[in-house]
């Protein structure tokens, strides 16, 4: 007797899901919004790169073409993403955006935006967070004439072009928008603390080698987090000197919007024509309000991807949910086996008693 894994959204996270589900002799059915299984990736900025050499960001079994020590751009991921979907064979529904959840027994029914459903016996929820960028509420911001973007919305510096523009954040999109922004225009980088780089090559090898071969990409988050303060920006010198030129310069975070700009911590106010935040994003998972699968803020009650409220539902894509490579190309693959691997127990606890 088959069992039906739902996956909700087919972005990386819900790939993985799909192919991790079929290994463990599910029937994956991958439920997309968008009109092709490649997740958020075509909706970034213009000039992103992967911090991962293509040898590390490929998924088992399917390697990404091209210079193996060299860093994919975006539209790279979206071709390779595209690509392995076609090769993954699973069952793919685009145009399929999941409205809610419910349950009839001890089966997932999945309510679509255009009224149909769809039934299964496990749930993964996959959908990611480009859809909920946060932007922290700061005093005076609704009355603020200048324009207020989240990085989300942003595409290339071109129109911001002889302005004066803040970047708001200390990691690495916050970084490398902040310094192209800051060849064609007046710009600021505010952090709440300061930025921490990390070394992208040591010993001659990319970062990622290291982590890869000392298992640190492995370490559960739980553990790692007490020895690591925040993410780190990687950088070959490029951004540290950049900031030591003061373009961009780096300030302390301003306290408050005025009607034309912003209050620095000193009291200073200056006119500023844009503020950019690059300041994350919070998981997107409104479809599973009405399984109280989610806490008050949206957030999803789990442990290391499983839900901790309901079983057979399992998480994909939430930063930091088993190790520090979580929600990255290179180690959603191992949370996906792990989550999985879970859900099957629970199906068999439920098969036999």
């Amino acid at each position: 007797m088959s069992r039906r894994l739902l996956i909700v959204g087919g972005g990386q996270s819900g790939l993985a899901a799909a192919r991790a589900g079929a290994e463990r002799g599910w029937e994956p059915v991958v439920l997309e919004a968008g009109h092709e299984p490649v997740g958020s990736w075509p909706s970034y900025y213009d000039s992103l790169r992967l911090f991962s050499p293509r040898r590390f960001s490929g998924f088992p079994g399917y390697p990404f073409s091209g210079p193996p020590d060299e860093y994919p751009h975006r539209d790279e991921v979206v071709q390779f993403l595209r690509g392995y979907a076609a090769w993954l064979g699973a069952e793919i529904r685009t145009r399929a955006r999941v409205e809610t959840v419910t349950r009839d027994d001890d089966r997932f029914v999945a309510v679509l935006a255009d009224g149909s459903t769809v039934a299964g016996d496990a749930l993964i929820a996959a959908t990611g967070s480009f859809a909920n960028p946060f932007t922290p509420r700061l005093p005076g911001l609704e009355g603020y004439a200048g324009e207020v973007l989240h990085v989300a919305d942003y595409r290339s510096p071109a129109r911001f072009a002889g302005r004066r523009v803040v970047v708001v954040g200390a990691g690495n999109s916050a970084i490398q928008i902040a310094v192209e922004l800051g060849q064609v225009a007046d710009t600021s980088l505010a952090v709440r603390g300061r930025v921490r780089f990390a070394q992208q090559r040591v010993a001659g090898r990319d970062l990622h080698f290291w982590l890869t071969h000392t298992g640190i990409d492995r370490i559960p988050w739980v553990i790692l987090s007490r020895l690591v303060t925040g993410t780190p920006v990687l950088d070959t010198g490029v951004y540290r000197e950049a900031l030591a030129s003061g373009r961009p310069d780096q300030r302390p975070m301003f306290t408050a919007f005025t009607r034309d700009g912003v209050v620095w911590a000193d009291g200073r106010r200056e006119q500023v024509d844009a503020v950019v935040f690059a300041t994350g994003y919070r998981p997107h998972l409104p479809y599973l309000h009405a399984l109280g699968a989610v806490d008050a803020h949206g957030m999803p009650r789990h442990r290391q991807g499983v839900s901790t409220a309901l079983t057979g539902l399992g998480f994909l894509g939430v930063e930091f949910q088993r190790s520090f490579s979580s929600n990255t190309l290179r180690g959603v693959h191992r949370d996906a086996a792990h989550v999985l691997a879970h859900l099957d127990r629970g199906a068999e606890r439920l098969m036999h008693g």
